[in-house]
């Protein structure tokens, strides 16, 4: 699978980056359910910052403002819907470390090659981070250095303009450019 598809599946919640269970019980190709019954035999490899449950306000961000409309919200029948038809659990979310952590619990050989390819995901997710903050330092820096160079030119430029004007003979300087031919 491409790792740009795979990045889309990734969102940030508590400062992590994160994919949601019934989006990587897709990847892996099992129900939700499934997935989800396989964590809760091995919860004990799944420690808070590996793996954790949103909250409302957690889900309602990623789900976006209108749910009927929203990519993974019509996803629900893919994991435990109430009798009412819509989810019964919010949904669980892994961490980058929990991602690796589910290769320990699917074995799989379709999860083994699945869960090299998020986990490269998140890798190049992590290089693009990286970059960007290195490219914002050096715009910053730039910034900084030339800002001070040219407020020195500003400066100059308008001494040279006050002292032309307090002389008096700014408004009277032969003008420059061009010339109109009917003058």
């Amino acid at each position: 699978m491409e790792i740009t598809l795979i990045q889309q599946k990734i969102y940030e919640v508590r400062g992590f980056k994160v994919m949601l269970d019934f989006d990587l019980a897709e990847l892996y190709g099992v129900e939700t359910k499934v997935f989800n019954q396989a964590i809760k035999r091995n919860s004990e490899r799944f420690p808070e910052d590996f793996m954790f449950q949103l909250t409302k306000g957690e889900w309602a961000n990623i789900r976006g403002v209108n749910p009927s409309k929203s990519k993974t919200y019509n996803l629900r029948s893919q994991f435990v819907t109430s009798s009412w038809g819509g989810p019964r659990y919010l949904p669980k979310v892994f961490t980058e470390h929990g991602v690796t952590m589910l290769a320990s619990v699917l074995r799989s050989e379709n999860a083994v090659k699945m869960n090299i390819a998020i986990v490269r995901a998140f890798v190049a997710l992590r290089e693009m981070a990286m970059h960007y903050k290195e490219l914002a330092a050096q715009i910053k820096e730039l910034e900084q250095r030339y800002d001070r160079q040219f407020s020195n030119i500003y400066e100059a430029l308008r001494v040279l303009l006050e002292e032309k004007q307090q002389r008096g003979d700014f408004d009277q300087r032969e003008r420059i450019g061009f010339r109109s031919t009917k003058d």
